[in-house]
């Protein structure tokens, strides 16, 4: 049979895409959805993986890649659940503002199949940072775009500038602020009424389609009350999520310091590499944080005052997390989007610093 569509059948088979990329309404896709091959001759299992907040984001992307959707298309439309949802105060709108009270957000993205990257760092006014920085790997031979320019490239793709800091996140940093010095000139917040720790948060998602195609996202609102600029691991391909088609495919969420002094999500894909299970892999690149931690992060028995955590993939579909204390990651692994215990470290944390 000739392999040449005759110009009827191209038109068919174009109008079939646009239909299903309107039906699954992905904005600027990497490609149309398109049917899936038989089970028999799927390459991959296909599953999903994120952190504990994304049991929304991974049933989502699992959903679509059932639908034939693209593997990085996917992971953005799952992440974008957080990142719109203003309830959730570590990612998107609703996050929580630096030390002056202004949201900046920052994602970073890996599309295995064309072996490109997309990342926005200290990203204001903008929802969804994570699709502007799949704009930045799909429309411009550039990866990484900050600040103010960021936010002009994403008002040309018609992105609507909008306030970012809700009530609850304004209250919260209203109140941090109050109690962060007793000798300035706001009366302090009872503590009762006022956060005892410093929060930080993340959404990392991880798929494999049915092709063995893998993509990666992490996006977040980053550290809370932060140094204005201050830019975490999120947006920074290699720390903040990795992917490498031939392998599977790293995220991490927690103190992102000490994640990008290890490049935590291309180490862990490199142990991946080496032939390691994605826990193991994952528990290994938590061995070099530790080691690799100042003196002032670790308490009296060596343990470390913060916590990190990460979560890969393999291009068999095999999953995997870790984090340094007790914790937990999101799923979808073929049978339902759940909860799973992630490995870890250390039995009990250490105090926040």
């Amino acid at each position: 049979m000739s392999e040449v569509l005759s110009r009827r059948e191209f038109l068919a088979s174009t109008a079939v895409g646009l239909a299903a990329t309107t039906a699954l309404e992905i904005p600027h896709p990497m490609r149309p959805p398109r049917p899936l091959p038989p089970q028999s001759r799927w390459a991959a299992k296909p599953v999903v993986v994120s952190s504990a907040n994304g049991l929304r984001a991974v049933q989502k992307a699992f959903d679509m890649l059932m639908q034939g959707a693209d593997t990085l298309d996917a992971a953005i439309e799952g992440v974008k659940i957080q990142e719109l949802d203003p309830n959730d105060d570590s990612v998107g709108y609703g996050g929580l503002p630096n030390a002056d009270g202004v949201v900046q957000l920052d994602a970073s993205c890996m599309h295995g199949p064309t072996k490109r990257a997309g990342a926005v760092g200290a990203l204001e006014g903008i929802k969804t940072p994570s699709e502007v920085a799949k704009l930045v790997l799909k429309y411009t031979n550039h990866i990484f775009l900050v600040g103010e320019g960021a936010k002009r490239f994403a008002l040309q793709y018609c992105f609507k500038e909008e306030d970012l800091l809700t009530e609850h996140a304004r209250e919260v940093w209203l109140h941090w602020r109050a109690n962060l010095n007793p000798d300035d000139d706001y009366l302090d917040v009872p503590e009762a009424e006022h956060m005892a720790v410093r929060p930080t948060g993340t959404i990392n998602c991880d798929c494999v389609t049915p092709a063995g195609d893998v993509s990666s996202v992490t996006t977040t609102s980053g550290l809370a009350f932060k140094v204005p600029g201050r830019v975490g691991d999120s947006p920074i391909v290699g720390a903040g999520q990795y992917t490498d088609n031939d392998i599977g495919a790293a995220g991490s969420t927690g103190r992102g310091e000490s994640n990008i002094k290890v490049c935590g999500g291309f180490l862990t894909v490199e142990h991946m590499r080496r032939g390691m299970k994605p826990a193991d892999a994952c528990l290994e690149t938590l061995k070099r944080v530790v080691k690799l931690s100042e003196a002032r992060l670790l308490d009296e028995r060596g343990r470390p005052r913060f916590d990190l955590k990460f979560y890969a993939v393999n291009k068999r579909g095999e999953f995997g997390a870790a984090s340094l204390f007790p914790g937990r990651f999101a799923v979808h692994d073929g049978t339902e989007a759940k909860l799973m215990d992630a490995a870890y470290l250390y039995e009990r944390p250490a105090a926040s610093r």
